[in-house]
């Protein structure tokens, strides 16, 4: 694994385009969700304001050390997975630091920012916290089940580690994507997406009818800036994975944001479709 320093800024300019691509995709996905309840929804530009206000605020309230790094490392998950996988494909510029054994590293970096909130959590001193750090846990142990088979399938199938090769092989064709060849492990590998994304019907951790549960309401200022812009980049990135693991990559910025944008979209009407589960049955959901 060799890291050059020429790749960094393009490593930041993937991040800045990811940034603004994820924060227009959360918004589209609320004001869809609205529309959808007979509502007006938010601005497209209520996500930038929200950022800006969080990040210029400041707080003296004191909870532990571990409190305060379960953001950091929240946003460490979400940002290592981005820039450790390639995001277009035979691009020498937006590769990023991806490496040859990269596709165990982000499956690491998935659930390295649930273990870092759960820690964080734990510090809170809120009653409620051992019910957000279980049902937390749950939900991501039990989504990491079909995905790691789906991951470990797509690996026995192309005989390599690497995404880029991954990439490389659904290329010439759309028959020749794991979408095509391989769909058993694609609909567990989706069915694990939509519990991994927390947007409903699977948002329980996240509890918005839950106020004094949910981890928004345990963080406040930049600390909480810290969590929303990790809610940006986490999903795109998870996106990113998925698309080059089973719909066969992106080969230019275009093809990325249209891939990346149905994907996302998948979950965001699964959303607007379903109530919400309980924990129980979404575990019995994803194992059956």
């Amino acid at each position: 694994m060799q890291f050059e320093c020429i790749q960094i800024p393009y490593a930041l300019l993937t991040l800045f385009i990811v940034i603004n691509f994820g924060l227009i995709m959360n918004a589209f996905g609320a004001k869809i969700a609205a529309r959808v309840g007979r509502r007006h929804g938010i601005p497209i530009y209520q996500y930038y304001l929200d950022l800006i206000k969080n990040y210029g605020l400041r707080s003296s309230i004191t909870h532990g050390v571990m409190f305060y790094l379960g953001p950091v490392f929240r946003l460490t998950g979400g940002v290592g997975l981005l820039l450790f996988v390639p995001v277009i494909y035979g691009s020498p510029m937006f590769s990023n630091f991806s490496f040859a054994g990269d596709l165990i590293l982000a499956l690491y970096f998935i659930f390295f920012g649930t273990l870092g909130m759960a820690l964080g959590a734990a510090e809170s001193g809120s009653p409620h916290s051992a019910i957000g750090i279980s049902r937390g846990l749950s939900q991501v142990t039990t989504a990491e089940l079909p995905l790691a088979l789906a991951v470990f399938s797509v690996a026995l199938q192309y005989q390599t580690l690497s995404i880029t090769e991954i990439v490389a092989a659904q290329q010439g064709s759309v028959l020749n994507w794991t979408l095509f060849t391989n769909p058993l492990a694609v609909a567990a590998a989706m069915l694990s997406f939509l519990g991994s994304v927390m947007r409903p019907p699977f948002d329980v951790v996240l509890a918005p009818q839950e106020i004094p549960i949910g981890p928004p309401t345990e963080y406040h200022s930049s600390y909480l800036a810290l969590m929303q812009t990790n809610r940006v980049i986490f999903p795109i990135a998870k996106v990113v994975i998925f698309m080059s693991l089973f719909f066969g990559g992106a080969v230019s910025w275009p093809i990325f944001f249209l891939k990346v944008f149905l994907i996302y979209m998948f979950a965001v009407f699964v959303g607007v479709v379903f109530p919400r589960f309980r924990v129980e049955q979404y575990i019995l959901i994803v194992i059956k």
